[in-house]
């Protein structure tokens, strides 16, 4: 059963590598149909969402801790609305509360609690509510690359290669 799931993983990082690409291109509604789940279960299409949304957080999680010089300079995390305002949380948009909780969860090493956070959003939250998320964990997961490497700091392999020129 591993070869099978090296596989899997592989086939879940090609297609984030190519929701990369297009939401670096403004391409939003591409990414998502890259996104897109291949399972015809209800079941396995939230779980391979799932997945891939918790893999990008993984890697965002990464990033942010680089960055943060592996926790000895903190990392600030702000919301704003539609008006550019900053925003505690709470009054951020669900899909941005979920997003939020779910890399401040793994940046502090609680994955459970992460992994939470999305399944509760895939479980209850409207299509264009996950949308949201997925969009949100690429958008981050570009802007941290591109800080990573703008400083020379590490970024996982295969999204440098989905970013770089």
């Amino acid at each position: 059963m591993e070869p099978d799931r090296s596989e899997y993983e592989r086939r879940l990082v090609e297609k984030a590598q190519r929701a990369l690409v297009a939401i670096s291109l403004g391409e939003d509604a591409e990414a998502l149909d890259e996104l897109a789940p291949t399972a015809a279960e209800p079941q396995a299409r939230s779980d391979e969402t799932k997945e891939l949304v918790m893999m990008l957080f993984g890697e965002c999680s990464a990033m942010v801790s680089t960055l943060g010089d592996g926790g000895s300079a903190p990392v600030k995390v702000q919301v704003f609305d539609e008006d550019g305002e900053e925003v505690s949380i709470d009054q951020a948009d669900p899909p941005v509360r979920t997003a939020v909780r779910t890399l401040l969860a793994e940046v502090h090493g609680n994955s459970e609690a992460a992994q939470e956070q999305v399944e509760i959003a895939l479980a209850n939250a409207a299509p264009d509510e996950v949308d949201s998320l997925v969009l949100q964990a690429l958008r981050w997961t570009i802007r941290l690359s591109a800080e990573c490497l703008d400083r020379d700091l590490p970024v996982a392999p295969w999204i440098s290669d989905a970013v770089a020129d």
